[in-house]
């Protein structure tokens, strides 16, 4: 099997393509890929690393409003079919897949007009621009949130849920706590704001840290490279405690999150999708800058189930942070029904999931 992937931008477009590329070479030894990607995005860094072949095209997004931008964009687009066709006929690709990000509009739509089959991912419960486009041309729709479904033609719409759920399963839990320095015997808060830290966040947690080193459990908190230093001259201005471990970044968060009992975090789909295929209850404070407000939506697609607690920015104060805390943590009853609401909502065979559906595709295709 050939296969091109494309996604770029952010991580969460990426490294659920990785998570599948992934799966497909343990199902499939003889598997060949292709990644097409941007220059400029974190994809150009990210995928070479993991000896994926990477070929680039030049493309950008729309504006949501009239400019001369958008026509520059759409000449970009059609120059970006073009490449594309020319990439995907001297792969010879078998398959292709979008991930999201602007870079697939152009990849996927020239896939579909060569006659390859086409799949679009989409992690969120409200999809993007470039998604709903490709919509009308790709072969299968696959789905994180059931929520999405409504925005996309029904009959191609099938649910997978998100590759990453599957690469955070089966780690050792302890092992993580104790690469860490947290204790084995109390229970774990991890609190962080994404690869990059989230300011909010991090002011709030400084507000409470005198109060959190008396709670009987300990926190792991990841400030994000970017915040690191800042954070740590407010600690030494407050003082830390024994039960509050401060990082910039975890690089073995798969085992880490094995070993923890709630998440404080934001409620991006690729989180979402590591915590309810482990069953860790949640507190979700969505980002208010991004597209469509998508976040705030796919956090409610958890707490309607009882899986999360939602607390808004615009509400978030270390005070209200840590009285959500105490009210999961020290409640043994709630603990553990939010845990099994979080594990009934994953999918931990999301990465088998979407390769089965690329397998039909192809197959029927060969028929």
């Amino acid at each position: 099997m050939k296969v091109v992937v494309s996604g770029g931008g952010t991580g969460g477009h990426i490294y659920p393509a990785l998570a599948l590329i992934r799966e497909i070479q343990k199902e499939k030894k003889d598997a060949e890929f292709l990644y097409i990607g941007t220059e400029k995005g974190l994809e150009s860094n990210l995928v070479p690393r993991e000896n994926i072949p990477f070929k680039s095209i030049h493309i950008t997004g729309f504006k949501r409003k009239l400019s001369l931008e958008n026509i520059k964009t759409v000449f970009r687009f059609l120059k970006g079919v073009r490449e594309s066709k020319k990439i995907i006929k001297e792969f010879n690709a078998d398959v292709v897949i979008g991930t999201g990000g602007y870079v697939c509009g152009p990849v996927v739509y020239a896939a579909s007009k060569l006659g390859i089959p086409t799949i679009i991912h989409e992690q969120n419960s409200v999809p993007g621009l470039t998604n709903k486009f490709l919509s009308k041309y790709v072969d299968r729709i696959a789905v994180c949130f059931e929520e999405a479904s409504s925005f996309f033609p029904q009959e191609k719409v099938v649910l997978t849920g998100n590759p990453r759920a599957s690469e955070v399963l089966g780690k050792d839990g302890i092992k993580g706590r104790l690469s860490i320095g947290l204790k084995t015997d109390i229970p774990v808060v991890l609190i962080f704001g994404g690869s990059r830290g989230a300011r909010p966040i991090n002011e709030a947690v400084l507000k409470s840290l005198a109060e959190l080193g008396e709670k009987p459990y300990q926190i792991l908190y990841v400030t994000g490279d970017v915040h690191y230093e800042e954070v740590l001259k407010e600690v030494q201005l407050v003082g830390s405690s024994e039960n509050v471990i401060i990082k910039p970044f975890i690089h073995n968060m798969p085992e880490v999150l094995a070993g923890t009992d709630l998440t404080v975090a934001r409620a991006g789909a690729t989180t979402l999708a590591e915590l309810t295929s482990l069953g860790i209850p949640s507190i979700l404070i969505p980002s208010p800058y991004v597209t469509n407000n998508h976040q705030e939506k796919n956090a409610r697609s958890l707490s309607e189930h009882g899986a999360a607690e939602i607390l808004l920015e615009k509400d978030l104060t270390g005070k209200k942070l840590v009285e959500l805390m105490d009210l999961i943590l020290l409640d043994d009853k709630r603990l553990s029904e939010m845990k099994k609401d979080a594990k009934k909502l994953g999918i931990p065979d999301a990465a088998k999931r979407l390769f089965r559906l690329m397998e039909e595709l192809v197959e029927k295709r060969g028929q």
